[in-house]
């Protein structure tokens, strides 16, 4: 159940009630594809860097190490011992990333594992009997993430036939939540609006998908092509047409700037596997904008990647640490950059949700939109 708590701007402070605990809302969703960051991090680590929920991937765990296996370990909370939220998606993006890989028709999609080149088979209805094993808090519908740009006839037939595919998952989830077997029996259902960047589309399949009043509602399909500026404009279309007492969360995104320009237009979750990846690369962000650790002028540098930031790296290492350490593609330079990319995002999160709750979010915006 989804509560209101302030508005400033279109921004939203909210409570997201879920079987697995209460999501305070603007937040940010931290991406652990196979059951774990990439970087080196726990479900515990998690606790510490302020991480609200966890963003599992349905194609790479029905691969590897398979649903039923997570199923019989007692589901992914359990398999990871990470004790908040769990969302997993559907698998509708690799149907858009392995295109060179697929055959989509409308029962579902045939792919082509990318680990051992094994044909599968995946449907609306296939898709939820996954995410029920995984015994996830939040199931994502199944979907074709639609490239950018893309054909108004095909967009327009595809969100067609994603709507067939809403309807089908929310029957099978209902089935399976009924089951006596099914491990969590009050998983729920976001749906996932489409379009591409065709306003008048995107509308339209709001409209259809709000009507099976589903926990949830998610924007997809960006940040896949377009500019960052058509990107919002195509929130600030849909948005008018999103339930006012459903969570809005915006797939795939993104940078600092993405976020609070999302927020501003009152969007209340987003994932992205940004911050880690980056990380990863020597990209680290601060409240002074992204900085490159590998850059030869932090070499002697013996201050903390961020002053204003107190997350277990920057309270324990230099600049110049961390720096030697990826430089000598040593694994813990990933983990503590990875640890203070997310706990910034985190913080950042946390940060939005304090200026709403002060009604000095706008404030927060102007100064720092143009910083990220």
């Amino acid at each position: 159940m989804y509560t209101l708590l302030k508005k400033e701007m279109n921004a939203r402070l909210g409570e997201f009630k879920t079987p697995h605990g209460t999501i305070k809302l603007p937040g940010f969703m931290n991406v652990a594809t196979c059951g774990a960051i990439k970087g080196g991090l726990s479900a515990i680590d998690l606790k510490n860097i302020k991480c609200q929920v966890e963003l599992c991937n349905t194609y790479h765990l029905h691969l590897r190490p398979g649903d039923e296996i997570v199923k019989g370990q007692g589901g992914i909370r359990n398999f990871t011992s990470w004790e908040g939220p769990v969302l997993t998606d559907s698998g509708g993006f690799q149907v858009f990333s392995l295109a060179k890989l697929r055959n989509i028709k409308e029962e579902g999609v045939e792919f082509f594992s990318h680990i051992d080149g094994r044909k599968i088979f995946m449907g609306p209805e296939e898709s939820m009997q996954i995410q029920s094993n995984l015994a996830s808090t939040i199931a994502m519908a199944f979907d074709e993430c639609i490239a950018n740009p893309a054909e108004y006839s095909y967009t327009k037939n595809s969100c067609e036939r994603t709507v067939r595919w809403l309807k089908r998952c929310k029957k099978k989830m209902g089935e399976l939540n009924s089951l006596e077997k099914t491990l969590n029996k009050n998983q729920m259902l976001f749906g996932i609006n489409q379009g591409s960047t065709y306003k008048d589309i995107r509308i339209e399949h709001m409209e259809k998908i709000r009507e099976l009043d589903l926990n949830g509602y998610a924007i997809g399909g960006l940040a896949v092509g377009e500019t960052a500026e058509e990107m919002y404009e195509i929130i600030e279309t849909v948005e008018p047409y999103m339930p006012s007492d459903k969570p809005r969360y915006l797939m795939g995104v993104g940078t600092p700037r993405n976020i609070i320009e999302a927020v501003a237009r009152g969007i209340d979750l987003m994932d992205c596997v940004m911050p880690s990846r980056n990380a990863r690369h020597g990209k680290i962000f601060t409240w002074n904008g992204s900085i490159n650790i590998l850059n030869a002028q932090y070499e002697k540098d013996s201050t903390p990647l961020d002053s204003k930031c107190d997350c277990p790296t920057c309270r324990n290492h230099s600049k110049a640490y961390i720096r030697h350490l990826l430089k000598s593609k040593e694994m813990l330079g990933m983990r503590l950059a990875v640890m203070h990319n997310l706990y910034f995002y985190n913080s950042l999160m946390e940060k939005i949700r304090e200026t709403l709750a002060e009604k000095t979010f706008t404030a927060f915006y102007n100064k720092y939109k143009n910083i990220f």
